[in-house]
């Protein structure tokens, strides 16, 4: 449920303790259209100025496809994950392989990752 996953984290009261659930959690900011999360868990370094949820944007639902570290102990991991989602009347699908790292003990989403 969302108060079980990604609530407490939405509402700033808990920071996810992986690279999966920071990316679970910034799912769900854009399925609630909570721009504030986004821009929160941004790296500074990657961040855009400014952030925006298309709200045309339907997003159907998450696949975790693999992840590679990113665990309490970490500093840096991936998640490769795909995303469905609807947009002017056409199912879609985001796929990404996402890198994550820890910036002052907090899981940050760094951007795409390339290998």
């Amino acid at each position: 449920s969302l108060n079980e996953c990604c609530g407490p984290a939405l509402n700033n009261e808990t920071w996810p303790d992986t690279a999966e659930t920071l990316m679970r959690s910034r799912y769900t900011a854009y399925v609630l259209g909570a721009e504030d999360h986004l821009f929160r868990t941004w790296h500074p370094l990657t961040r855009p100025a400014e952030i925006s949820i298309d709200p045309e944007t339907r997003w159907m639902g998450l696949r975790v496809d693999s992840t590679v570290d990113g665990g309490p102990e970490d500093e840096h991991g991936i998640v490769e994950f795909t995303a469905a989602h609807v947009s002017e009347g056409r199912s879609l699908e985001l796929h990404e392989v996402s890198e994550f790292a820890r910036r002052a003990k907090r899981w940050m989403y760094v951007g795409p990752a390339y290998e």
